[in-house]
């Protein structure tokens, strides 16, 4: 983040900060502001959203700090606040300001029901005053009406709708213009000229009694108040995905140091400290179980709604829920460094980036307000020196128009898709790292994938049992299972896992003996026990010849045939392979029903490589490729035009990834693959990739319908206001509703189907 000092010595060194801005109303201001921030000599990038009020700067910190940022901001009539310290791990102090300082929903609720308190009778008692009977018999003359709708309207204006003129004076300062600009002179407008009518008639050669229009100055700072509302509530709504992540941190951990247990605060939790989750708690950090067995419940960081079985040695991640066992784990991150903290810093980031559907929009928001103050001008000039129709009727049409055109729909447009689409994506298990990979997935036409841990389960599994020379299926595999479990090497922890997952009783093993790279040796009952390849049982005089023809049929299927003899007899043969996913096969269906031409990668050979891909319907493969390889094999489809995408988990997958047009990382990879990628898959399963493509088609359609609204509503009510054909109050109703239904829309991406 940028320095409070002096610029750091580190000349070349690029950093990004995201930090607050207050001031901003529509799409020209964040234009403005970006505008500022890279004036700044070393900002590189800057990227302001206005939905989440953040601008995300890219800059050399060997010559940018804070204050030069905020400095050059504030010159453009803004504030630049500090980053956001991360929050540490300690729940402790989240919401304790609740109450104390409202939000900004808070205080539109509050000026809003001052505002309707106060306009209705402005409205009704102007309606009245147009008609014979107030005339005769109210108890106020007209005068004496004008003058309580005067005392009646001025605190609107000025007290609930001090944000607007707040906003003009600030902006007219720095010589800029923006919505507060057009609210604040059309309103105003009409305040003055009833107010002079009012106070000062002489002025204006009226009577006492002339029609004033301080109902329409109340209407619309009524009306717009009512839009910013709704828009702030559903703004609130569209970034829950952010408040919902940062809820699943729990305030406490119960830590074990020596034999006292104690709740600590989270932040003050250390690496390698034990900790005790009991059941229905929250995982505090993320660690690896030291004791006890239990299911957890990983759903909102991988949308997986089936619990996971957990025991010793396996990984347990902060934030996910203990369903039904005590546990103790030792935590291997905290603070900053967990999956949950990281995953919070990836949707944030990627909500507060733009996709390049967005440029369009900001090209037209940096002329727009500048060129409806030119169209209002030009209103008003026309009507009232060209056409003749009087001043009244010509202001009427001016402020008709300066209404209508506020650019708020337009800054919304983008950000609140982008917004609700990466919560989505987060809530199912999909992160993608900004919304330029959100809005490129769609457009993928060929996706490479990896085959170990992406099409298939990335570790060993027993596939295939074949008994021999009378032994028992049974016999065999627990003959098999006992001599292996004491063997770390990945093909005997498939064989022994194999049978505890049949519930085989294991037996002792003696003399028990490790042969790299052949196999184990060892005695079961006084019995000799050999499982390996066939090198070792040639070593130990064991007749193959009836078993190498099976044998021969796995290892073109690209399974490894693991040869098992008891006393120098072949008892049996078992087969072990990296078998696909369950999901595979279906998730590559769908995706070549999107038209994507599906191509796998491996090391393996032809025919072991084209029996994994017939059991996962793909056609395309390429086998016998080396690791770095991969990233040329890529560069060659987008050499003849496709937009290529890549999917990898290892990190011999990095390069590949990073060359690919969308890189995608299986989330039971590695880091290094995942931080070479714009997607990540956190369920590591390629139906969660089918979901992000469609994810990705439904936000970008979203996004084009809210572009599509926010600019019919300029196009089809300027030049209506224009030519008088629309009230102010309606141009304001319209006005307000069109940011209203831009956030509305993006919120029906929530309910989308996938």
């Amino acid at each position: 983040m940028p320095s409070t000092g002096e610029p750091k010595n580190n000349p070349g060194l690029i950093e990004t900060a995201t930090l607050p801005v207050e001031g901003m109303t529509c799409a020209s201001c964040v234009a403005r502001v970006e505008k500022a921030l890279k004036r700044v000599d070393g900002v590189s990038a800057a990227a302001v959203n206005l939905a989440t009020e953040k601008a995300t700067v890219r800059f050399d910190p060997a010559k940018v700090t804070l204050e030069k940022l905020q400095a050059s901001v504030a010159d453009s009539g803004y504030t630049l606040g500090a980053p956001a310290r991360q929050e540490q791990q300690d729940g402790s102090d989240r919401g304790k300001d609740e109450g104390v300082k409202p939000g900004p929903a808070m205080l539109l609720r509050r000026d809003l029901f001052l505002s309707v308190l106060l306009s209705l009778p402005v409205m009704v008692l102007s309606m009245l005053s147009m008609t014979e009977w107030f005339q005769q018999s109210f108890v106020l003359t007209l005068e004496q009406t004008n003058k309580l709708l005067f005392v009646l309207a001025t605190p609107v204006l000025f007290v609930t709708g001090r944000r607007f003129f707040s906003g003009f004076l600030a902006a007219a300062r720095h010589g800029t213009a923006d919505m507060n600009t057009l609210v604040a002179v059309g309103t105003g407008s009409a305040y003055a000229y009833s107010t002079a009518a009012v106070l000062f008639p002489e002025w204006l050669g009226v009577g006492h009694a002339s029609h004033v229009y301080f109902d329409t100055a109340a209407t619309i700072i009524t009306l717009v108040l009512l839009g910013r509302f709704l828009e702030a509530r559903a703004k609130q709504r569209a970034s829950d995905a952010i408040r919902k992540l940062l809820e699943l941190q729990p305030r406490t951990a119960h830590v074990i140091r020596g034999s006292v247990e104690t709740d600590i605060p989270i932040s003050t939790v250390m690496v390698a400290d034990v900790l005790r989750v009991r059941p229905g708690e929250r995982i505090p950090v993320d660690g690896v179980i030291t004791a006890g067995h239990t299911t957890v419940d990983e759903s909102m960081m991988t949308g997986e709604s089936l619990p996971v079985e957990k025991r010793a040695g396996d990984r347990v991640v902060g934030g996910s829920i203990n369903n039904n066992g005590s546990v103790e784990f030792k935590a291997t991150a905290v603070g900053e460094h967990t999956v949950l903290a990281q995953i919070i810093a990836l949707v944030e980031d990627a909500q507060g980036s733009k996709p390049p559907i967005q440029h369009l929009a900001d090209r037209i928001a940096s002329v727009f307000v500048p060129a409806v103050i030119g169209i209002a001008i030009a209103t008003f000039v026309i009507w009232f020196y060209a056409v003749g129709a009087g001043f009244t009727h010509a202001m009427l049409n001016t402020i008709a128009v300066l209404i209508i055109a506020c650019p708020c729909a337009l800054g919304l447009a983008t950000p609140t898709a982008v917004m609700v689409g990466t919560g989505i994506g987060a809530a199912r298990g999909i992160l993608l790292k900004n919304a330029d990979s959100l809005e490129r997935a769609r457009k993928i036409q060929t996706l490479m994938l990896d085959k170990t841990g992406t099409i298939t389960e990335g570790r060993p599994a027993v596939t295939d049992v074949i008994p021999m020379h009378g032994f028992d299926r049974d016999r065999l595999v627990r003959y098999a299972a006992s001599v292996e479990r004491l063997s770390e090497h990945p093909l005997a922890i498939a064989i022994s896992d194999h049978g505890a997952g049949r519930g085989v009783e294991l037996i002792d093993v003696g003399s028990f003996r490790a042969v790299s790279g052949f196999g184990v040796v060892g005695e079961i009952n006084a019995e000799s026990v050999i499982a390996g390849n066939a090198a070792l049982m040639h070593e130990h005089g064991v007749e193959t010849a009836t078993g190498r023809d099976m044998a021969a049929a796995f290892a073109r299927e690209g399974k490894t045939p693991v040869f098992v003899a008891v006393n120098g007899i072949l008892a049996g043969i078992l087969a072990v392979a990296d078998r696909i996913k369950p999901s595979s096969s279906d998730a590559v269906r769908a995706l070549r029903s999107m038209g994507i031409d599906v191509v796998m990668m491996t090391g393996d050979s032809e025919d072991a490589a084209r029996h994994i891909a017939s059991q996962a319907n793909i056609d395309s493969v390429i086998a016998g490729v080396r690791p770095g390889q991969k990233a040329a094999f890529v560069k060659a489809a987008q050499a003849e035009g496709k937009i290529v995408a890549m999917a990898g988990d290892g990190i011999n997958d990095a390069p590949a990834l990073a060359q690919a047009d969308v890189g995608i990382a299986m989330g039971t990879g590695t880091d290094v693959a995942m931080e070479a990628a714009d997607v990540t898959l956190m369920r590591g399963d390629l139906t969660s990739l089918v979901d992000a493509i469609r994810l990705s088609s439904r936000t970008v359609r979203t996004i084009r319908q809210n572009l599509f609204w926010a600019f019919i509503y300029n196009v089809i009510g300027i030049p209506l206001a224009a030519l008088g054909l629309l009230n102010p109050m309606l141009a304001a109703a319209a006005m307000a509703f069109s940011s209203v239904s831009v956030v509305t829309n993006s919120l029906r991406l929530k309910s989308a189907k996938f």
